[in-house]
């Protein structure tokens, strides 16, 4: 390709309200428009990146045995009327009716569409398992659509789902699925963590997310650097600790704290570590039938509350954190001061953290406005509480599977896998004979890649102040040539369109930048655009019988014998 036939849309500088690096790189790069709020129109160059990705993505699942098909982006609601996940899914289900006031959603996910397709047609255990997949736009309508292409309303999604006739094949396929996607962000040339994971709103009893690492990440990542452990942090179990809880050595006293809510405060005042102090989260679970929980959920002073695993808290499903009024309703206090010594345990109910557990003499809220207690013991001064794990892990912590300490890194969700087992399919009867002629409900499993996901991810893994650093699978072009003179120099023209023929001839992914720009314009522009290879040709060096090669991430240039570059940019591309 020849920019002088390429749509180029560089910009120096990035829309003002672009917040993160990808939005604002691929921005400047002109990989993609802004049509609205979090709609993007992908550009010729950023399209070149995301068929990469989509063909990558591609050509592993059918390697993998999945085959290829397209559903509708329209799907009629009485499908997710039918598996009850309607009113569940809340507004980022886009609704409309059409001109028979149907009630139509665009689809976010196509669980009831692959399930109401094989429902339909696959009837006997004969002719599974079945592994459909599709990549096709998806929308769904974020309340505040932000990051780019990170986080928008429309974007291209992989997304695949299986069937079985056992828990056993779904378990086998799942495996299938979690090596297909190690091979892919593989392929992509990505750094990233496959992590265990929440199975969250879509249900089921397992599931995988596979992160690419990068800083700038939404989601935190235990994992440990001794063992394959690794789990997102929402799901990452916090053991209890090693040691016993010692004996009880101080008299809980009352002791007056003016002022002093948050632990750090508190712990300073009464001159003891942040570790020592116990803080009470007030929440309140409330039921179908009216009936609600109070609850004080205890967490060590530095621990941060995961509100997934107190979710799961038999009778606590679902909560939220308790208004003020309704803490002192309860509590008798305002929150600042609250703490778990002689409450109503027929109203109010006690969940401690593991680590909580197993402290003594500690600090807690005395239930009175500038007070805390000091020299806390359970058994002694309040009952044993209930004990859950009920907190994020931190940096330092045992690793669950006992091989090392837990590292916490950043990461972008780009891929997950989940164990559906028989959620959608029993909801809409998807059912198949078995060998005895006996209808049984299908197992299901469900495999989704964001694809446009993944190209802002990639840049934010790598970047640099000068622009785009690609992996070479998915950048735009793997090599640019940047003559120095084109329109001047009959020697620089002849020898850039000779070298730019034998790359095409060679397979070569190549660009030729032949616009009539100074040299600063044409190499700040291809650094911008993430090209991992450049040749610049002048006629300086070709009365020497050379050219000059720079790869994206080297610091100085390096002269090549003219007729070696096409070798070396073999070696540099396999190499890569």
């Amino acid at each position: 390709m020849r920019t002088s036939q390429f749509f180029f849309t560089t910009l120096k500088e990035a829309p003002t309200d672009a917040e993160v690096i990808s939005q604002k790189m691929m921005l400047r790069a002109g990989y993609i428009k802004r049509a609205a709020a979090g709609i993007y129109t992908w550009m010729p160059l950023g399209l070149r990146v995301l068929r990469k990705v989509e063909n990558i993505v591609r050509e592993e699942m059918n390697a993998a045995g999945a085959l290829e098909l397209l559903m509708p982006a329209v799907q009629p609601f009485e499908l997710w009327e039918e598996s009850g996940r309607g009113p569940a899914y809340g507004p980022e289900l886009l609704r409309f009716k059409d001109r028979h006031q149907r009630d139509f959603v665009i689809g976010p996910t196509h669980e009831e569409v692959i399930t109401d397709v094989v429902r339909r047609d696959v009837k006997s255990y004969r002719q599974l398992p079945l592994h459909l997949y599709q990549i096709q736009t998806k929308f769904r309508d974020e309340i505040r659509p932000r990051f780019g292409v990170m986080r928008g309303r429309e974007f291209l999604m992989k997304d695949g789902y299986s069937f079985h006739s056992s828990f056993d094949d779904l378990k086998r396929e799942y495996g299938n699925m979690y090596a297909t996607y190690s091979r892919i962000f593989t392929r992509l040339g990505l750094k990233f963590r496959a992590v265990a994971a929440d199975t969250g709103s879509i249900g089921g009893t397992g599931s995988h997310e596979f992160h690419v690492l990068a800083d700038s990440g939404e989601d935190d990542i235990a994992f440990c650097p001794d063992s394959d452990y690794a789990a997102n942090i929402e799901l990452a179990e916090a053991l209890a600790p090693a040691a016993p809880r010692s004996a009880a050595t101080k008299t809980m006293e009352k002791v007056a704290t003016p002022g002093k809510r948050a632990c750090a405060d508190v712990a300073s005042c009464l001159a003891v570590d942040v570790e020592k102090v116990v803080k009470s989260i007030a929440v309140v679970s409330e039921k179908v039938g009216g009936e609600n929980t109070f609850a004080l959920l205890l967490l060590r002073g530095d621990h941060e509350l995961n509100e997934i695993k107190a979710s799961k808290i038999a009778g606590l499903s679902p909560f939220r954190l308790a208004s003020e009024s309704e803490v002192e309703e309860f509590l008798g206090c305002k929150p600042g001061f609250i703490g778990p010594v002689a409450v109503d345990s027929e109203k109010v109910a006690i969940f401690a953290d593991r680590t909580v557990a197993a402290m003594s003499d500690f600090v807690c809220g005395a239930n009175e406005a500038g007070f805390h207690l000091t020299g806390v013991n359970f058994g002694r001064d309040l009952p044993e509480p209930e004990v859950f794990d009920i907190r994020n892990v931190v940096a330092g912590d045992p690793s669950p599977d006992g091989k090392g300490i837990l590292e916490i890194c950043r990461g972008i969700e780009v891929g997950h896998i989940f164990q559906l087992r028989q959620k959608y399919a029993k909801a809409l009867n998807c059912a198949y004979l078995d060998e005895s002629g006996k209808s049984q409900i299908m197992e299901m499993g469900c495999y989704g890649i964001g694809v446009s996901r993944i190209v802002g991810a990639a840049i934010e893994q790598g970047n640099d102040e000068k622009g785009i650093i690609l992996p070479p699978a998915i950048a735009p072009f793997a090599v640019c040539i940047v003559p120095m003179g084109y329109h001047k120099s009959e020697a620089v023209k002849a020898a850039a369109d000779r070298l730019y023929s034998e790359l095409k001839q060679a397979g070569f992914d190549v660009l030729l930048d032949d616009r009539n720009e100074r040299p600063g314009v044409m190499f700040a522009d291809m650094e911008l655009i993430g090209i991992p290879h450049r040749v610049v040709i002048g006629e300086r060096g070709l009365n020497e019988g050379k050219l000059e090669y720079k790869g994206r991430l080297d610091t100085e240039a390096s002269m090549v014998a003219q007729d070696e570059i096409v070798s070396l940019l073999e070696g540099k591309l396999c190499a890569g």
